[in-house]
């Protein structure tokens, strides 16, 4: 072969490496807390998440999502990239008392109102009782009647009972040995809280105008805390002391017993709605 033959195939291999497509490149770095995983592969996994939290009767822990992945599958972030991929449709993905959920978007839900079950309403004295317990958590009876300046009937708390809002977390190391209450996740899930720390504090409750501008000097909110263990001041249920010395007071009343519910919205001891 020529010396000139020899330049030509050198200048054709040159052209032809020329026209090669370079290789697709990231147009940005992975921040360190992402694995680079194939598209294919990625796009399976949101799907498997997709399938299983559409399922779900009801919010799933992350825990429980994890069970159907391989070990050391960081299920945080490929729930945190479905929710981005949600936050703009129809259904979000939120979470509501640690757990995740599909949950119509807040701009959207005027369209369901139509296809809602309607719900009885809870009197004054029922709301009240509800946001002294979950403020003031753990809580007794008389705490409660305290706090509002009226007697509170024991209808009012078996309402909160039985829509599983409350629960009677133990009893107060105290004379009498007063039940003491607290709130439940279905509490969380009902108002769309992920923890009871979100509860609207100080600022947000002025801001609402559900309190007064002019609040005495030192008045501060109460840090709520649902948390499960028993504090030092408080006792199982299970120990129960004899019967007839008046420690079962506060405990629901069984079904059948007691006034009928009145429609009264005053607070008093007949506000059982």
């Amino acid at each position: 072969m020529t010396a000139n033959q020899l330049d030509r195939v050198a200048e054709q291999a040159e052209d032809e490496a020329e026209t090669e497509s370079p290789m697709p490149r990231m147009p940005f770095k992975l921040p360190s807390n992402v694995m680079a995983l194939p598209s294919a592969d990625r796009r399976e996994k949101l799907r498997i998440l997709e399938a299983l939290l559409f399922a779900a009767p009801e919010p799933i822990a992350t825990q429980a999502l994890a069970l159907h992945f391989a070990e050391g599958e960081d299920v945080t972030a490929l729930l945190e990239e479905l929710q981005g991929a949600y936050a703009h449709r129809g259904v979000n993905l939120v979470r509501v008392a640690g757990k995740w959920a599909f949950r119509t978007a807040d701009d959207l839900s005027f369209l369901l109102e139509r296809h809602a079950t309607e719900q009885r309403r809870l009197s004054r004295a029922a709301l009240e009782t509800l946001a002294i317990i979950a403020y003031h958590q753990p809580v007794t009876r008389a705490e409660i009647e305290e706090i509002r300046g009226v007697s509170t009937s024991k209808g009012t708390l078996d309402v909160l009972l039985e829509t599983g809002w409350i629960r009677l977390r133990g009893r107060r190391r105290a004379p009498g040995r007063p039940v003491t209450y607290g709130t439940t996740e279905r509490f969380l899930e009902h108002f769309g809280f992920d923890a009871i720390q979100d509860l609207p504090g100080l600022g947000e409750l002025k801001g609402a105008g559900l309190l007064d501008s002019t609040l005495p000097p030192g008045f501060s909110m109460p840090s709520p805390d649902d948390g499960h263990h028993l504090r030092d001041d408080e006792e199982p249920l299970e120990d129960e002391p004899p019967l007839g010395d008046g420690e079962d007071d506060d405990l629901p009343e069984e079904a059948g017993e007691g006034d009928a519910p009145s429609t009264d919205d005053d607070g008093d001891k007949d506000d059982r709605d």
